[in-house]
């Protein structure tokens, strides 16, 4: 084979120079504005994309309307295909599915009959397998299409000729919207209530300098297909303006209760393309992942009546609390972004509403005038011929008798034409007239007729003479169609703003009890579980807990406070009222480790309400240790605390913390411990410390001794001091001298095998009830005027009646409440007589029948117990001074 050399051919040189990235920009915006103009954007005079356009002209053209059978989708998607739109069957499928959709579209443009998707995410049945038609109102896009109204351009290979737009006889783009991403742009028009955009364009047409305002009037905002709930108008305005902004949509909700008051949460509408199945997964997540606390069922019982999405509540949870957690958490609410993009003279346009109305009547003012003129030049057509066969009947005998004479059709023309002042057309059709004309009734038919069609003509040219006669005719159609599909509002439409709830702001604030066990399980309930008792009463049961566990804390509260939680490790946790899940009485709680993250090695040492403390620059909270250290540090320092908890102070090895108050630093600090002894001191005797510093020494502390209680001493309020076996007594303030802290502390107790040692230590004033709590969950509350005031180093007398293995494990001081005189048993207080107390027979809620309550017998048991309330302890005021009073030890410092 010979080989050629290609250097001796005289061959054009095909290498050419180019400027690659101007090719590249060239090719790049060819192609955008081909997927922006020809894909994926609507025009902003019918609102419809390219092949939605083609598939409702295709339909059209294949005689597949209301009034006729359905045909098979693959049948229409085929013709689509193969005529106008050369890309993948699924592309055109899904778009025909989407315009079939009651769920997509406000108003349908396709009739689907089989299965065409569902709100759940379904999709739609395979093309061979459902069939179509279009829908009622799309006959209203292509009406008069056939009059000459719009443009047509040639098919992709020129074979036949498709619109450039429908004549779209109501706004179609407004009332669907629409969406799209093309290169660099998006559209996001949302859909409307057809009878209200309407409205809006017959305000622009009778007053075209109308506001956004003005126009808003008539059409308040969107109206999805689905309803919902949008939550203020300020988006919808600023959208309205500027063709962009955002809209917060909800699901629309109702809590419903039943006869048992057990409530739960219905939502009858979600918001726009949220897919219904994929909202209630992920309900049913968040509550078994314990994110949503209080969710017991969710179920759907949706049906051909319509949507039903029930959220079962456990009882003691907050219906308000949980559903704001929904729309936080889920999609019961979500965002619309308006971003009214449209295609307006082929380029790319942000639109505001007043501009799509605008271009909408721009495009029906020239279908008017296009079908105007097309009636007008069909009108004079015809009246030319009516005039020819006026002629014609006028000398009928003579036009026969040429018609006779001819030998061809041709011939007769010429003679006719030459005859009579006749044009070819109207040669032809005196030719073609039948000879029924000849009668006298067609006579007067043909004078009728062109009369009318003078009129009509005479119409017509009135019309295109007239800018206010073509608004009428737009007017009156639009109000005609508004009457004949038009249907109320869908979504509904909130008045103001949506807020950044919290969920406070759901809940009605009251006062509740707030109770946490020792193996850690925590309620709320209403203070108004407790009836107020007389002291010496059997109590109450407080709530349900096992042999082995009993009530550490209890505190009053509101459902709107901020409690902290202190750890025995010196960690700090942060939790409101609210948030503790409500139970009755008798109910055991729930596990703190389920709302806070509380390590498994710790346990809560203190609870305390810091309301009315935050931003207070001079409030501090106060810490006390077992092992007697205390620290004083600004309550602002535990302003923001993790959800994993926050270092409160730093404690050695063998320490744990005990208590914590809040305090000003000129107020005074009492400490107790379980051998019975007191120290008090100023607070400012503790300088402010930082929140991880270790502390001073508050109390130094016998052998095998250990801090109880801790509470603030005012010059007016007494303290207040509980045994284990139920021995109390209150003592005022001016018996417990301050002297600084670190000392070894004063008697507070006389200790006797009877009453045991010191559970707790608080200070009263007189006005409060008291809470007692046993380690076997029982509760009793009394008035703290009920107790009498004794001496500092006395027995006490007895509050609470304890079985032989109960102790008082722990007190509390609640807000005063009346005791309900109808049910509680009177109780019968000893005369304190030179500060001695007796152990007093109490009357307990049981039948007190053949009880000996007179007075020589009360007095009697009173004098028996006086040797040994009345003893003082000689050495309890010098072990005051064994501490470093003037200069305590603050070796044990650390800042």
């Amino acid at each position: 084979m010979e080989v050629t050399d290609l250097a001796d051919q005289d061959l054009p040189n095909r290498i050419q120079d180019v400027d690659l990235a101007k090719t590249m920009r060239t090719s790049f915006l060819d192609y955008a504005m081909s997927v922006i103009v020809a894909r994926a954007l609507p025009d902003v005079r019918d609102g419809l994309k390219p092949v939605h356009r083609r598939i409702l002209y295709d339909m059209h053209e294949l005689g597949v309307t209301p009034d006729k059978p359905y045909k098979k989708s693959a049948r229409i998607v085929g013709d689509v295909l193969g005529k106008y739109h050369p890309h993948g069957d699924s592309a055109v499928y899904e778009s025909m599915v989407r315009m079939a959709q009651d769920f997509s579209y406000r108003y349908p443009l396709v009739d689907g009959h089989g299965n065409f998707g569902s709100v759940d995410g379904d999709g739609a049945a395979a093309m061979r397998y459902t069939e179509a038609r279009l829908s009622k109102i799309a006959l209203e896009m292509l009406r008069d299409i056939n009059k000459d109204t719009i443009d047509y351009q040639p098919n992709y290979d020129d074979t036949e000729k498709e619109p450039t737009v429908l004549p779209a006889r109501f706004p179609n783009l407004l009332v669907n919207g629409a969406s799209g991403i093309a290169v660099g742009m998006a559209t996001n028009i949302p859909p409307h209530n057809l009878a209200e955009v309407i409205s809006a364009i017959h305000i622009l047409m009778k007053n075209p300098d109308a506001t956004t305002a003005d126009l808003m009037e008539a059409l308040p905002g969107p109206d999805f297909p689905t309803g919902g709930v949008v939550m203020g108008k300020s988006g919808i305005r600023k959208a309205y303006e500027t063709g962009k902004g955002t809209i917060t949509l909800r699901a629309k909700v109702e809590i419903e209760s039943d006869k048992s008051g057990k409530q739960r949460i219905v939502a009858t509408e979600i918001p726009y393309m949220v897919n219904k199945a994929k909202l209630i997964e992920r309900i049913a997540d968040l509550a078994r992942d314990k994110r949503i606390e209080g969710i017991t069922d969710v179920n759907d019982e949706s049906d051909r009546e319509g949507m039903r999405i029930v959220v079962d509540v456990r009882r003691d949870a907050s219906a308000e609390v949980i559903l704001n957690n929904l729309y936080k958490m889920t999609l019961m609410q979500t965002s619309f972004g308006f971003n009214m993009l449209a295609i307006v003279a082929g380029s790319p346009k942000v639109l505001s509403l007043k501009e799509i109305l605008q271009y909408y009547l721009a495009h029906q003012l020239e279908v008017i005038q296009r079908r105007t003129a097309f009636e007008l030049k069909k009108a004079e057509a015809r009246a030319h011929i009516l005039e020819g066969l006026k002629i014609a009947l006028d000398h009928i005998d003579e036009i026969i008798s040429i018609i006779r004479g001819s030998q061809t059709a041709d011939v007769a023309k010429t003679e006719l034409m030459s005859r009579f002042p006749l044009s070819d057309k109207q040669a032809q059709a005196i030719l073609d007239m039948r000879l029924v004309r000849l009668t006298g009734l067609e006579r007067d038919k043909v004078e009728h007729e062109y009369d009318e069609l003078q009129k009509s003509i005479t119409d017509y040219k009135a019309i295109l003479a007239s800018r206010d006669r073509q608004n009428q005719i737009i007017y009156e159609e639009l109000l005609e169609i508004q009457e004949k599909f038009g249907d109320d509002r869908r979504t509904e439409l909130m008045v103001g703003e949506v807020l950044s709830l919290e969920d406070e702001d759901l809940i009605e604030e009251e006062n509740v009890m707030v109770s946490l066990t020792h193996n850690g399980y925590i309620k709320r309930l209403p203070t108004t579980e407790f009836k107020a008792q007389n002291r010496g009463g059997r109590g109450i049961q407080g709530m349900g807990i096992h042999d082995d566990d009993f009530i550490e804390h209890l505190i009053s509260t509101s459902t709107h406070d901020v409690l902290l939680f202190f750890t025995n490790a010196g960690k700090v946790y942060r939790m409101k009222g609210y948030e503790i899940p409500e139970y009755g009485r008798s109910a055991k709680g729930i596990p703190i480790i389920n709302l806070l993250n509380v390590d498994s090695k710790e346990s809560i040492q203190a609870v305390i309400n810091v309301s009315d403390a935050a931003g207070d620059q001079e409030k501090y909270l106060f810490f006390t240790t077992l092992k007697g250290t205390v620290k004083r540090t600004p309550v602002d320092e535990f302003s923001n605390i993790r959800s994993n908890g926050l270092k409160a102070l730093n404690l050695k090895d063998d320490d744990e913390l005990i208590n914590v108050s809040i305090v000003d630093a000129d107020q005074n600090m009492i400490i107790g411990t379980h051998s019975g002894y007191a120290v008090s001191f100023q607070a400012s005797d503790v300088r402010s410390m930082g929140r991880s510093a270790t502390g001073v020494r508050g109390v130094r502390l016998r052998d095998d001794d250990y801090v109880v209680g801790s509470a603030i001493l005012g010059p007016t309020s007494n303290v207040f001091v509980i045994s284990e076996k139920g021995y109390g007594k209150q003592t005022p303030a001016d018996e417990y001298a301050m002297k600084g802290r670190g000392g070894k502390g004063i008697k507070t107790i006389n200790i006797t095998e009877k009453n045991g040692p010191l559970a707790g230590l608080t200070t009263v004033n007189g006005e409060e009830d008291i809470m007692l709590i046993t380690d076997k969950g029982v509760m009793i509350r009394f008035g703290v005027e009920n107790v009498s005031q004794t001496g500092r180093t006395t027995l006490g007398i007895h509050l609470i009646r304890l079985d032989d293995d109960s102790k008082v494990a722990t007190m509390a001081v609640v807000e005063k409440e009346d005791p309900d005189d109808g049910d509680d048993a009177q109780d019968v207080t000893p005369t304190d007589d030179g500060g001695s107390d007796g152990d007093a027979p109490v009357i307990t809620n049981e039948t007190t029948t053949g009880t000996d309550t007179s007075l020589d017998r009360l007095l009697n048991a009173a004098d028996a117990e006086d040797d040994d309330d009345t003893t003082n302890d000689s050495d309890a005021d010098n072990d005051s001074d064994s501490g470093m009073l003037g200069n305590p030890d603050d070796t044990d410092d650390d800042d």
